[in-house]
């Protein structure tokens, strides 16, 4: 192995907070890779919801998934990084030397210090359970959103009761010809700020039902059949499109492996985001403390805390407080 060969900091995950962190990183003049499951940077927001709009990122007034994973590549883009994608990381090790090895499918990384930046881990949606759904699943049966504009004048059928179901009916509103919002209780999950516009909108609210058939021709649905929740009245409604927000399930499987404390599908972190290994820190979904708050926002935080006391890891002699980015461009 040649030292060429050894990167100062690894962040395993290539999501927004992930992204920044090797931004912020390269700002501390660190020798960066990413290394990324998926096959292209940004995470959830860049592969689920690339056109619903973020409002609570600071500066942005609002942003789509796609514009903020566009801003991101933009800053990360003033320094050379090494970027690594179709590569799952399952197994980290640290050598004799303190050099951390990780190990994907595909080759060995090494590295001095090591920041987590995995979001909640691998996701997969959570599924209609319903006879012959998959027949669907490739023409319009949706469960999540790719192109905003394939639902233009159309009629949607929207089914859940999350911030995520909500936000998309109100996304879709101003684009379809009719949206309905289906969710199986009288209230809804959402932020009270989307239940107020959701009160406001055209969007139509069947409560309490849910599905209990999909109907179509095993080429394309073209209705649903609800169920009032616990009563024997059904209805059908012709749809266009069937969207299904249940939510994703999601784990950092084999990470729980590594020898960090764990809680739940989180990894603990200090104030310095150091997890219980020294030399490897955790940010953004994928790590936790007492009073954490899951926003994107948090994330973007915590990376300039990971990196400083990483670099500090590295060099005890290096400042923990850099100056500021005003004074080094």
């Amino acid at each position: 192995m040649l030292e060429e060969d050894i990167f100062d900091i690894t962040i395993i995950g290539g999501g927004p907070a992930g992204m920044f962190t090797a931004f912020y990183a390269g700002l501390r003049q660190a020798k960066v890779k990413i290394i990324e499951a998926l096959p292209q940077l940004g995470g959830q927001p860049g592969m689920l919801y690339a056109e619903k709009v973020i409002y609570d990122v600071a500066g942005l007034p609002a942003v789509t998934g796609e514009e903020l994973v566009h801003n991101l590549f933009e800053q990360l883009n003033r320094f050379d990084t090494t970027i690594c994608c179709n590569e799952e990381a399952f197994d980290l090790t640290k050598r004799e030397d303190g050099i951390f090895e990780i190990q994907t499918a595909k080759q060995k990384h090494f590295s001095k210090a090591v920041i987590i930046s995995a979001g909640n881990g691998a996701f997969r949606p959570r599924k209609l359970k319903i006879d012959h759904a998959e027949l669907y699943e490739n023409s319009n049966l949706h469960y999540f959103v790719n192109n905003i504009e394939s639902f233009r004048d159309k009629t949607i059928a929207i089914c859940g009761g999350g911030d995520s179901a909500v936000d998309w009916a109100l996304t879709l509103e101003p684009i379809a010809k009719k949206v309905l919002l289906v969710h199986r209780r009288p209230q809804f999950r959402a932020q009270e700020h989307s239940i107020h516009l959701l009160s406001r909108s055209s969007v139509e609210v069947l409560t309490p039902y849910v599905p209990t058939s999909i109907n179509g021709d095993g080429d394309r649905l073209s209705s649903v059949t609800l169920q009032e929740v616990r009563k024997d009245n059904y209805i059908d409604i012709d749809v266009d499109d069937f969207l299904v927000n249940y939510g994703f399930s999601s784990s950092i499987g084999g990470m729980k492996k590594w020898g960090f404390d764990v809680e739940g599908n989180a990894i603990t972190a200090n104030s310095k985001m150091e997890t219980t290994i020294p030399g490897v820190y955790a940010v953004g979904d994928v790590s936790t403390y007492e009073g954490k708050v899951k926003l994107i926002a948090t994330g973007f935080g915590e990376a300039p805390t990971a990196v400083n006391n990483a670099m500090v890891y590295i060099n005890p002699d290096t400042r923990v407080q850099p100056m500021h980015s005003t004074s080094l461009f």
